[in-house]
């Protein structure tokens, strides 16, 4: 073969690793006004590789040729590719794996043929044809299943065919690099799937590349701890608390390692450590959303029918959990254990700072909100509210609703109307700072969950007074207080409703619907709580109260479709609206003398 002979074979090598130097290290450094400068370089030369293998053709070994010319097209492709020749770059792939095809499954091939399938799926991603490229991607990974069954051996790395007899790579290096593209096909794939919607298989494939990236040492710190924060989110939607947290736990010792790591260029910019201190606050916000959601699911474990903790589930679960904690745990570590022993070793002591197990009383629901309260801060300290409006507010949000379910926990009730207080003293002054016109629907949020808070605090005091023999004038004024803002906030919300003419809405969106109609419910029953010694003024409020008990069973008899929403508030509503005109007109009675 005239191109193998003495220092032609040697060119060859030369100009196809000067090639994929320009492809890889001196692409970076390309100016913005030429982005492409290296690549448009690199695929001359591959061209002229080209040029030389087909002069040599001739008397060359067909097989070995064959090889070469189709790593020639795979690294031709991927080049088009990555200058944005999406047609070219998939012709070039495309005949890489018909000069493979027959030879796919042999040691010298699968690797560049599963390479250039990967390419083939991210192309076909890229056109937004994600079940062509899915074809492809499931294509390559049951061909290096097939040969991990009938070979096993590590193959040859593309770019060995290319290489001098002592440059070709160790046995362990063609292993590494060879269970790197498989673990780009699992990405890959992941992603595929995610776009299908077939969630639950998703996070099985994203599960399984996080685990091999951090077994073969193939990850970006940050870019693999953001991925396993993400995952843990998906784990949590399932209620599976023990994974979520490992993923968690994970992505927090990952993280660390780019923090410690010196940066690769000394002039790493502020940009950079900004993008950092971002991606920091990310993963302090999964760990956020990780803690409430376990107090949530445990609060919706033990409550009662009227949303109180109920002592004898409490005792119930205590006893259940004692008896099968261990084993459970034991089964379902094994699954999900991420990385190295010295990596385990950090995430497992993560891990300890923090339960997965419901919290049943409220020492253990306390530890969990500490450690939610702890994130919080550390997401507030980037997210501040100029600049990051949203996203402040909705950790503030969060935050408030870390005390809402600790409070649940807390059986004194004084002690819980305290930490209902903290919750307005953090929302008020955000709410009172925000532009409903541009903020219309967390301006709206804000309105309901004040209007929420005052009305459970009016109800803790309303439990306080019931146990003093007699109200006394401090805590009649409190409820009344209490009631007064709930009114007010409730009122707020709903005149957010309104059209531009403050007409409110005949017929309820659907987002709307359920908030608009607990609003009116609410603001009912406050009237019926507020206490006066005026009965004129009382007789006003009942009133009052009966209108908006009213409002809602006449919207539901109009729009049947809107009692699925309500269904308790609308059974108690109907209830008043018969009660009511009774009670008023004795009171009437009551008065008729002084009128």
């Amino acid at each position: 073969m005239a191109a193998a002979a003495g220092g032609g074979w040697a060119a060859v090598r030369e100009k196809f690793r000067a090639a994929r130097t320009l492809s890889a290290v001196e692409s970076r450094k390309d100016p913005e006004t030429e982005p492409y400068r290296s690549k448009y370089s690199a695929r001359a030369l591959l061209q002229e590789v080209k040029q030389l293998l087909s002069a040599a053709e001739e008397g060359g070994e067909a097989r070995l040729l064959a090889v070469r010319r189709a790593v020639l097209e795979y690294e031709l492709g991927v080049n088009h590719t990555d200058t944005e020749e999406l047609s070219a770059g998939e012709e070039h792939l495309q005949r890489c794996t018909q000069l493979l095809e027959p030879h796919r499954l042999s040691p010298d091939c699968v690797s560049l043929y599963i390479q250039a399938q990967n390419n083939l799926g991210i192309l076909w991603s890229e056109r937004d044809e994600i079940k062509t490229a899915q074809t492809y991607l499931e294509s390559a990974e049951a061909l290096y299943n097939q040969y991990m069954k009938e070979d096993g051996n590590p193959p040859l790395d593309p770019s060995e065919h290319f290489m001098a007899e002592e440059e070709k790579l160790t046995d362990q290096e063609r292993s590494k690099r060879f269970e790197k593209a498989y673990t780009h096909t699992l990405y890959y794939l992941a992603q595929v799937y995610q776009h299908l919607e077939m969630i639950e298989k998703a996070a099985q494939y994203c599960h399984t590349t996080l685990k091999r990236q951090l077994e073969y040492c193939g990850y970006y710190p940050v870019e693999w701890a953001l991925n396993a924060a993400t995952l843990s989110q998906y784990y949590l939607s399932k209620q599976c608390f023990m994974e979520s947290r490992h993923c968690l736990a994970a992505a927090s010792v990952i993280f660390s390692q780019a923090e410690q790591a010196p940066s690769a260029e000394d002039n790493e910019t502020e940009q950079d450590q900004q993008d950092l201190r971002q991606r920091r606050a990310e993963i302090a916000r999964c760990w956020i959303k990780y803690c409430l959601n376990l107090l949530q699911s445990a609060r919706k474990l033990l409550e009662d029918n009227i949303g109180e903790l109920d002592p004898d589930r409490q005792s119930e679960l205590k006893a259940q959990r004692k008896k099968e904690e261990d084993e459970k745990e034991k089964g379902r570590k094994k699954a999900v254990l991420f990385g190295t022993s010295d990596i385990c070793d950090s995430v497992l002591a993560m891990e300890e700072k923090v339960s997965s197990v419901y919290p049943l009383d409220f020492q253990e629901a306390r530890e969990i909100f500490l450690v939610g309260q702890n994130y919080v801060q550390e997401a507030k300290e980037f997210f501040q509210v100029d600049g990051y409006v949203t996203d402040h507010i909705e950790i503030v949000q969060d935050h408030s609703a870390l005390f809402k379910v600790l409070a649940f926990f807390e059986e004194d009730y004084e002690r819980r109307c305290k930490m209902h207080k903290r919750r307005i003293d953090m929302l008020e002054p955000i709410y009172a700072d925000l532009n409903p016109q541009y903020y219309l629907l967390i301006s709206r949020q804000l309105q309901f969950e004040l209007a929420d808070t005052y009305y459970e605090m009016m109800d803790l005091k309303v439990a306080i007074g019931n146990r003093l023999e007699e109200l006394d004038s401090h805590t009649i004024k409190k409820i009344n207080s209490l009631a007064q803002l709930a009114i007010k906030y409730y009122e707020l919300f709903l005149d957010s409703l309104r059209n531009p003419d403050k007409v409110f809405p005949e017929v309820l969106e659907e987002d709307v619907l359920r908030p608009a109609m607990v609003a009116k419910f609410h603001i009912a029953r406050l009237y019926g709580k507020l206490i006066t010694s005026d009965s004129k003024k009382q007789l006003e409020n009942m009133q009052t109260s009966l209108e908006y008990y009213t409002f809602l069973v006449d919207y539901c008899e109009k729009y049947p479709d809107a009692v699925r929403a309500v269904e308790t508030e609308l059974e108690l509503s109907k209830e008043m609206v018969g009660l009511l005109p009774t009670r008023m007109e004795r009171l009437r009675a009551k008065l008729c003398p002084f009128i």
